[in-house]
């Protein structure tokens, strides 16, 4: 619960100590003396988003603190999830420098506003005139059948089902575009890799029979070429072997008188040998090559073939070509893999739908308990307030479709009046309706969320008398089980309250401020008979005030 909330340099606030009861705490003041200021104050530490020029003075930054008893709340895993220091008495505070930059603190260690609003929302419930429409959303009325129905452990395991259920479709429905998609080529991919087999496409093939075209192409010059060498070199009357010879012949008669005779005569040997071999493989080579114009035909006819398929399909060369069907290939291969993981994801999809429903109807049954509760609890209320004919009904019904809340849906309808069908509660009640049917369904759902602390900013429009007297028991009989907070204008139920602040402005010789003041058995007793009866109260006004607290 709130135990204190310091204001320094805020608006109208050049500083403010508020110490809070943990019972009923009322705050009362005249329209513009400030109390819109403290509430903007307290939405700062909870989390809302600066707007505007906050600073009182310029020179220095706003600071607010709010000090929470938290020893009851079993709010220590948010702290290990959000990774905070947990303290009994945890601080929230928020500064605000000049230029309106913004920074965040629990127990000093720096947060963001959204860790601020998820610790925020676990400490307070501020309930205003605007947040009657509420009552009309969705999410609020299932709000109120979960609280009640302690459904907040069976919301959390749907959640996590739906978040399966949904990744799973997701991942199931990507597959199968991705197979439509596939499907839409694969007549085409098929036909290419048809068409690559056919030809038989080998690494390195091009090379090999360009090289062999060109030999082919020049046959004849290449064996006319090969006998002439061999005529040269064996077989003509001057051949070079036979003038080897000669020399050979001639070196070997001088050799015992040359000194270098052996040496001369070792190394044309080695010639002699090397000549015979040449001649002897291209002799060899001669009778290989062969005018042959059909196989001239079919490497031409394959060449142009391979140029064809490079071109045909953009790649550089058959390489390339051979690394295009291999790819198609795998395509075509992944298309039976795809179809295999449709058949895994589809099961896993109905396997998270079973789950997902199993979970959404646990919760759709402890809904369905507790209609009959909340319909008797809150009319019960509501005619404590001064409306005996208040008839609320709860529709729940149950659609096919998972949404965030589960498979129901849920409609409030109300009638303030006998004869009058129940219709929703927009439609049908006044401002002063609305709000003491809010402040019914508040008080339920805050005495079963266990919420510490509620704040009712100024929800008393449209109501006075003896029903503005009953809201006040209404708000007493709440603080019994958590902190209230109540801004109002009206007496009676400022009369409740176990603590009341005063808030009024305070005119200094440059600028006007705002203070607030924790009042004395004695204060509370005028305070309360000028809201009765004007700023100079009688005998009577006085008196009045002394039973409306006596109660």
């Amino acid at each position: 619960m709130l135990r204190k909330l310091l204001i320094r340099n805020y608006a109208l606030i050049d500083s403010l100590d508020i110490e809070f009861d943990d019972k009923l705490n009322i705050i009362t003041g005249e329209t513009g003396a400030g109390k819109s200021i403290i509430m903007g104050a307290l939405g700062l530490i909870l989390g809302n988003r600066v707007e505007g020029k906050y600073v009182f003075n310029e020179g220095s930054k706003c600071i607010i603190e709010g000090y929470f008893d938290i020893r009851n709340y079993a709010l220590k895993d948010l702290f290990d999830e959000q990774d905070l220091d947990y303290e009994a008495e945890t601080i929230i505070r928020r500064e605000i420098s000049a230029e309106g930059k913004s920074r965040a603190f629990v127990n000093d260690s720096p947060v963001t506003l959204q860790v601020l609003k998820s610790l925020s929302e676990r400490l307070i419930d501020i309930h205003s005139q605007q947040a009657t429409t509420q009552i009309n959303t969705e999410d609020f009325q299932f709000l109120v059948l979960d609280s009640v129905a302690n459904n907040a452990d069976n919301l959390s395991q749907y959640k996590t089902q739906l978040k399966g259920y949904k990744t799973a479709v997701a991942a199931l429905r990507k597959l199968e575009e991705q197979i439509a998609q596939s499907n839409a080529e694969l007549d085409y991919n098929q036909f290419v890799v048809n068409e690559l087999d056919a030809v038989q496409l080998t690494e390195g093939e091009v090379e090999e029979l360009e090289a062999e075209q060109l030999q082919l192409e020049n046959a004849e010059d290449i064996k006319r070429g090969l006998l002439s060498s061999i005529h040269l070199l064996e077989e003509s009357e001057q051949s070079v072997l036979q003038s080897l010879r000669d020399t050979q012949h001639e070196l070997q008669r001088i050799s015992n008188f040359l000194p270098a005779g052996d040496d001369l005569l070792a190394r044309l040997n080695s010639n002699i040998i090397e000549m015979k071999d040449i001649a002897a493989e291209l002799v060899q080579q001669e009778q290989t090559i062969n005018v042959d114009e059909e196989r001239l035909q079919f490497v031409t006819e394959r060449l142009s073939t391979l140029y064809s398929l490079v071109q045909k399909y953009r790649v550089a060369d058959v390489s390339e070509l051979i690394v295009f069907g291999d790819s198609l290939r795998e395509k075509i291969k992944s298309l039976n893999d795809q179809e295999e993981e449709v058949a895994r994801l589809t099961k896993d999809v109905a396997q998270y739908e079973k789950a997902t429903r199993e979970v959404a109807q646990i919760v759709s049954d402890k809904r369905k308990s507790v209609l009959a509760q909340i319909k008797e609890e809150i009319e019960q209320t509501l005619q404590k307030v001064g409306m005996p004919n208040a008839v609320l009904q709860i529709e729940l019904t149950q659609s096919e479709q998972f949404h965030s809340q589960g498979i129901d849906k849920v409609n409030f309808l109300f009638s303030a009046n006998k004869g009058q069908t129940p219709q929703p509660i927009h439609k049908v009640a006044s401002g002063g309706e609305l709000s003491r049917v809010m402040l019914a369904v508040k008080s339920l759902v805050a005495r079963s969320s266990a919420l510490p602390t509620i704040i009712f900013d100024e929800i008393d429009t449209g109501i006075s008398g003896e029903v503005a007297l009953q809201v006040g028991d209404v708000m007493d009989t709440l603080a019994a089980h958590m902190q209230v907070i109540a801004i109002t204008h009206l007496p009676q139920i400022a009369s409740k309250g176990k603590r009341h602040f005063k808030v009024y402005k305070e005119d200094q010789a440059d600028r006007t401020l705002s203070r607030i003041e924790a009042l004395a058995s004695d204060e509370r007793i005028v305070e309360i008979a000028k809201m009765l009866s004007g700023a100079n109260p009688g005998d009577a006004a006085l008196q009045h005030a002394k039973e409306l607290i006596a109660g």
